[in-house]
């Protein structure tokens, strides 16, 4: 199979497999059994183009033109196939603990959910192989539009004014600000691909540089850097695949890969340096979130709002990296997205197996659960030390190489802010861990154990690839020094 045909394949295997979940909606096991196959076809698919780009191809396919001059191009580069495979991964595990979670806890309109999940992860490929920025933009807004009916799933009054306000400010942002950005670069440069050391050297320069960075990295609203943060939090109504869905697969994910995609191929980390003036302001937007995010998701009970606070700071570690503009921190801002994507998915696993075995949302009602539940809370004390960034998990090496990347430009405000959000991730997850394991129950009446054999399943299988990650970690730092290599 050509790697044209491989592109082709990994956009149209799970937009066919939404049309065929959604004609197998009256039979859940045909249903959930064509999802499952869907998403390992996809990973494979996916897996396949690794040896390629990693021998230094970059597969290009062209389809139809968008502006004149602009055609739908998708193009597999390090950065977007690291992205890929991530997503790719996750998807089938998503999808068997979705089956035991939607089953458990009795949703309504589940084939309606397989048919918007399967679309989104489309969309999430469309924008990790997007070759150009309008193709980017394009599924993008992809990912929102198919998304929406996930978060308002429940369709109460919560659900629904949540949507509005996920629909609301992605979609404000992103037609506000990015497509502005855009059709100024476009004007600008006469091209909107994406090449590395950027495109932008020689046309836009001074104080006109900052304006469109501050165009790009606050409308990308999918990267959550604050104030244009409200629309996730607000989405944590929705189930919690969904929730994990939105945190680790797909819709956060899009935002930091296309701030550090936009970084790398469309400013140019040289240009950004030369303009520091202009520039470093975006240090102190992702440090601000950073820690205000975390202080938040201190006072928050509730186990989701905590874990949806904790993922507002956590995309500005790449945010943070991005804002560097040295190589080893763009090598740390790829690979924090995958080390996130594995330990936040993780969490929320676990979020949604407590909900499904023991009914309970409130970090305070959490004491002594580790006993009844070890697989499910053993699985959260792994994500949580991945957040912190403590070995043996993933997120120690994503940090490592960020302080060094901090160290080489320089910027000591840069090691500071990363000791202190580091202390709050600490103070906001090991209190849970602790109080699972070593508190006594509250209420010793309550009877349950696990959750169903899928969700455990799930959960266990992305804490197993968390400490994989920090254990082999070679393909995804490969994919993330080919970036370096391509901007040195």
């Amino acid at each position: 199979m050509s790697s044209e045909s491989a592109l082709l394949l990994i956009l149209l295997i799970p937009l066919a497999g939404a049309v065929l979940i959604a004609l197998s909606g009256a039979y859940p096991n045909v249903r959930e059994g064509i999802t499952l196959v869907s998403s390992v076809l996809l990973a494979l698919v996916v897996y396949s183009l690794a040896p390629a780009v990693l021998a230094g191809a970059r597969p290009t396919l062209e389809l139809w033109p968008l502006l004149p001059g602009v055609p739908l191009r998708f193009t597999v580069e390090p950065l977007g196939l690291l992205f890929a495979m991530v997503a790719s991964l996750l998807w089938p595990i998503n999808s068997l603990y979705s089956i035991g979670y939607m089953r458990a806890n009795e949703e309504a309109h589940q084939t309606r959910f397989y048919v918007c999940f399967a679309i989104a992860i489309a969309s999430t490929m469309g924008v990790a192989l997007a070759g150009n920025l309008l193709t980017l933009f394009v599924f993008y807004e992809a990912i929102t539009l198919s998304t929406y009916p996930l978060v308002t799933h429940k369709g109460t009054s919560d659900a629904i004014q949540a949507g509005r306000t996920y629909l609301g400010l992605l979609l404000g942002t992103s037609i506000g600000l990015f497509l502005l950005a855009i059709l100024w670069t476009w004007h600008s440069t006469g091209t909107l691909d994406f090449r590395p050391g950027g495109i932008l050297t020689g046309h836009v320069q001074g104080p006109e540089l900052g304006i469109l960075l501050f165009l790009y990295m606050f409308g990308i609203g999918k990267a959550a850097l604050m104030p244009v943060h409200r629309w996730l939090p607000a989405a944590m109504v929705a189930p919690t695949p969904v929730s994990a869905l939105l945190h680790a697969v797909a819709v956060v994910k899009a935002g930091v890969f296309a701030v550090v995609k936009v970084i790398v191929y469309v400013f140019g980390l040289e240009l950004l340096n030369a303009a520091a003036d202009s520039t470093h302001w975006l240090l102190y937007a992702a440090g601000f979130t950073l820690i205000v995010a975390s202080i938040i998701a201190l006072r928050q009970d509730n186990l989701k709002l905590r874990l949806a606070y904790s993922t507002v700071s956590q995309l500005s570690y790449v945010v943070l990296a991005a804002a560097l503009f040295t190589p080893l921190a763009v090598v740390a801002a790829a690979l924090h997205i995958a080390a996130h994507a594995f330990g936040k998915i993780t969490l929320f696993f676990a979020a949604g197996s407590i909900y499904t075995a023991a009914h309970k949302t409130e970090i305070s009602q959490l004491n002594g659960i580790g006993r009844r539940m070890p697989w499910t809370m053993g699985a959260f004390a792994v994500g949580s030390l991945s957040m912190i960034g403590l070995p043996p998990v993933a997120g120690f090496v994503s940090k490592w190489y960020l302080l060094e990347g901090a160290f080489q430009s320089g910027r000591l405000l840069a090691v500071g802010i990363i000791v202190l959000s580091t202390l709050l991730n600490a103070a906001y997850f090991a209190p849970i861990v602790y109080a699972a394991f070593f508190k006594s129950e509250d209420n010793r009446s309550s009877e349950h154990g696990e959750a169903p054999w899928p969700v455990v399943v799930a959960l266990v299988a992305t804490a197993v690839l968390t400490v994989l990650l920090f254990l082999f970690p070679g393909t995804a730092l490969r994919l993330a020094e080919q970036i370096v290599g391509a901007v040195r």
